[in-house]
């Protein structure tokens, strides 16, 4: 398949603006990145039950999985972040499982569920800002 070049460029255009901004990001800008990423990976997997695309589907569950375990939960800091590090790391894996019930089962409650438990932590985050980076979990 031919992708003309000013398409080529455009994608390489954005996907060095990501790197920078990847560069430039405090480890809190870092976080809040991965929290937008999974709840528009959740968004989007909301609209995919909806829609009945079980492939999309499939994909923003194992997008959003991904983000989890391999993002917000593996940035977490047990030794600085005592209890609450722990306690997300139980609400994380908690989550991971939820969503793989949802991707096995078609099971859309389990994605609102996952939705209701991990915005508020995800808005909670974002109210912090960078100001309170250094007291993060």
């Amino acid at each position: 398949m031919y992708t003309p070049a000013s398409s080529r460029a455009a994608c390489a255009y954005r996907q060095v603006g990501v790197q920078s901004g990847l560069t430039d990001a405090s480890p809190h800008t870092l976080v809040q990145m991965l929290f937008d990423g999974l709840m528009q990976r959740l968004q989007a997997a909301r609209g995919d039950f909806a829609r009945q695309d079980m492939q999309s589907k499939g994909v923003h569950l194992g997008q959003a999985v991904q983000i989890i375990g391999e993002g917000l939960k593996a940035s977490l800091n047990p030794e600085r972040g005592g209890a609450l590090a722990q306690n997300l790391a139980v609400l994380y894996d908690y989550c991971i499982r939820a969503l793989t019930l949802a991707n096995l089962h078609n099971d859309a409650r389990q994605v609102e569920e996952v939705i209701a438990l991990l915005d508020p932590v995800a808005r909670s985050w974002s109210e912090i800002g960078d100001h309170g980076a250094t007291a993060k979990g």
